[in-house]
């Protein structure tokens, strides 16, 4: 049975990354956003075809973000390299090209299982998409089937929603009072 995430502590990680811009590898861990939001996304693979629109997408959509106080972080199941590779192909070439957040690469598979996103059977991740907050508490998760991209647009609101400190109702939108 599926252990629920939302309302605790999000799992902690470490994983290795690679720089938005594909020019220098690091390391990432969930304490090194304490004190910021954090969009946390899973993605299944490098180099495929929904995933580059949602990543691009996220991406242009950066300084919204970074405006609600957040940082977004990307992982699939490959290496540092592949992400390397692929965000040094440009898009027209089907890479991502420059991003405005860095890549994570989950190569031991244990960050996406502690995440219930793996599927096992195929060693690749569901479309997994967080919202931690500054304690580190994870506050809201979705998860799809990887034929399905996400939107940014609804990542957005749900995040103005989480930061408006009161209950929302179906639909609000920022501007909107509580309930």
């Amino acid at each position: 049975m599926a252990e629920r995430l939302v309302g605790k502590a999000a799992p902690d990680f470490t994983m290795e990354t690679v720089s938005g811009d594909g020019k220098d590898f690091g390391k990432v861990s969930l304490s090194d956003y304490r004190g910021k939001w954090l969009v946390f996304f899973f993605y299944p693979l490098d180099f495929t075809f929904v995933c580059p629109t949602e990543i691009t997408a996220l991406s242009d959509a950066y300084d919204q973000f970074k405006a609600l106080d957040t940082e977004i972080l990307g992982v699939s199941v490959d290496s540092i390299h592949s992400h390397k590779a692929w965000i040094n192909t440009t898009k027209e070439a089907n890479g991502l090209g420059a991003l405005n957040f860095p890549l994570a690469s989950d190569i031991t598979k244990n960050v996406a299982r502690d995440y219930g996103v793996l599927i096992e059977e195929e060693g690749v991740a569901l479309r997994g998409l967080y919202i931690i907050d500054p304690e580190g508490e994870l506050k809201y998760q979705v998860v799809n089937h990887n034929d399905v991209g996400r939107s940014v647009e609804e990542t957005l609101r749900v995040l103005q929603a989480l930061q408006s400190g009161g209950l929302c109702a179906m639909n609000w939108k920022p501007g909107d009072s509580n309930l």
